[in-house]
This record gives structure tokens, C-alpha cells and sequence, in this order.
């Protein structure tokens, strides 16, 4: 038996030159273009005539490298806070969905206080519910409740993006055909197996890229936790601004969280492209 070696015809070799040769001329294009309008905003910005004034005040490197330590130890504590809220979100908003997919009768009660939460807490700001949360609960002084502002602010965060969240899976659950359903049912599962083995898998599949967005927006909102007095960058921030009467240590917590969310954000970019060739295809 022979080896059958595949070659490339030369129509195919021609096709893959001139793809390439495009492809070079569309990034040297774009690459011209973006350097050509990144030099224009840096003319236009720097023959203002208030630059002077803006670069002392916001790019002072004295400032900028004095608020780098501080600023970092409570960026630090951002992290930490998404860290832990971002999986409690995932199994509020989850079980907050399926429980307004509920449509046994005795199980009515559920689904409208699953219903309410959504409401209400899609409706409330996400400042406002931190404030509620963090001034609120230590107010009430019950045996239990958690004193520590982090702690804190991981709930109110958790509450507020759990209903973002939740519409999320929901719409995922209810985007999964009915036919999926049934035939599971004809195989014999039950409908917590049919949910389990069949919907979910298919859902969150479909949810990742948005879910991934929320996320994005909740790296940004730890810094809103500072408004109850937790020492995190933003709040650090503030503080050597009021020493110094120098922005400086505002782009020093800015820089840092730009370095944290534009991973994310073109992971999701790189997921969303990746689902639309899929269905695509």
C-alpha cells in the first residue's frame, strides 16, 4: 500500500498567497493609521493651552511613584474582593433563575420572591446598595452579622450583580429549544436530570461571553466599596490626593485597573468571536 501524499494545487497555493498579501497590507494599513491618529491626539492635547497645568497636576512622577506602594496594597484588596464575590454571584444568579423557572403551583411563593429580588435589586444603583448593606446591617446589631468592611462589601456586591446575573442564565435556560427538553423527558430522565444533564450544560455554554462582561463591570465596581471606608485603591488614592493636591495617584489606581480588566475583556471578545463562527458553521 502506498503513501498518498497531498499537494497543494496551484490554485490553492495562489489563493493562500494573495490571503496573506492581504492580510499584510490591512495590518500595515491599520498599524499606519493608528500611529497617525495617536500622534495627532498627543499634538492636539499637548499644544492646549491648559497642558501645562494638567501635566503638573495629573503627571507628576514624584506623586506617581510616591502612591505606588499604598495604592497597590489596596488594589490588592479589590482583588481580593472580586475574587471571592465572583463565584457567589455565579450560584445566586444560578439558583435565583432556576427558581424563576419554577412552575409547580406549590412552589409559586419561591418564584415570586426570586421574582421581587431581581427587581428590586436590578432597579437599586449598586452605590445605594452598598451603602444600605454596609452602614445598614452593623447598624441592626444582630448576633452574627459581619463588622468587616470587606466582608461588607462582598455582600452588597454579590446582591447587586446576583440579579444582573441571574436574567443572564435565565435567558440561557430559556434560549435552550423545547424539543431538547422533550426528548429528554422521552428518554426517561427526570426533570431534575433533564436540567442537570441536558439545559444547564447547553446554557452556560451560550451565557459565557455575557456572564464574562458582568464580570468585567464587577472588577471596576470593587472600587465603589471605598465609599463605605475600605482602604482599597481607590480609597488610597484619594488619600495621597489629599495630601499632595496632585491627581497623580488617580492614574496610578486607573493604570492598575485597566491592567486587570483588559484581559478579561478580550478573552470575552475571543469567546463571543469563537461562539458566533461556531453557530456560524
Amino acid at each position: 500500500m502506498s503513501d498518498a501524499v497531498w499537494v497543494k494545487s496551484e490554485r490553492q497555493v495562489e489563493r493562500e498567497r494573495v490571503r496573506k498579501s492581504r492580510g499584510r497590507r490591512s495590518g500595515s494599513i491599520a498599524t499606519a493609521s493608528t500611529i497617525v491618529f495617536i500622534a495627532l491626539v498627543v499634538l492636539v492635547v499637548t499644544n492646549a493651552p491648559g497642558w501645562p497645568r494638567v501635566r503638573e497636576t495629573f503627571f507628576s512622577g514624584e506623586e506617581f511613584v510616591k502612591a505606588i506602594p499604598d495604592v497597590v496594597n489596596g488594589f490588592l484588596i479589590n482583588i481580593k474582593i472580586f475574587l471571592i464575590a465572583e463565584p457567589l454571584i455565579l450560584v445566586v444568579g444560578l439558583l435565583v433563575a432556576l427558581a424563576r423557572g419554577i412552575r409547580t403551583p406549590a412552589f409559586f411563593p419561591i418564584r415570586v420572591l426570586a421574582t421581587l429580588y431581581t427587581d428590586i435589586f436590578r432597579g437599586v444603583p449598586t452605590i445605594l446598595v452598598i451603602y444600605l448593606v454596609g452602614f445598614g446591617l452593623p447598624a441592626l446589631k444582630l448576633q452574627g452579622i459581619p463588622s468587616d468592611l470587606a466582608t461588607l462589601g462582598i455582600i452588597a456586591l454579590t446582591l447587586s450583580y446576583g440579579a444582573y446575573v441571574a436574567e443572564v442564565f435565565r435567558s440561557g435556560i430559556e434560549s435552550i429549544h423545547p424539543s431538547q427538553v422533550a426528548a429528554a423527558r422521552s428518554l426517561g430522565l427526570s426533570h431534575g436530570k433533564t436540567l442537570r444533564f441536558v439545559v444547564l450544560p447547553q446554557a452556560t455554554r451560550r451565557v459565557v461571553p455575557p456572564l464574562l462582561n458582568d464580570f468585567v463591570s464587577l472588577q471596576k465596581d470593587t472600587a465603589l466599596v471605598a465609599t463605605i471606608g475600605l482602604l482599597e485603591a481607590f480609597r488610597q488614592s484619594q488619600i495621597h490626593v489629599s495630601l499632595s493636591f496632585n491627581y497623580a495617584p488617580y492614574l496610578v489606581a486607573s493604570l492598575l485597573f485597566i491592567l486587570l480588566t483588559i484581559p478579561m475583556a478580550r478573552f470575552t471578545d475571543h469567546l463571543a468571536e469563537r461562539t458566533r463562527r461556531r453557530r456560524g458553521a
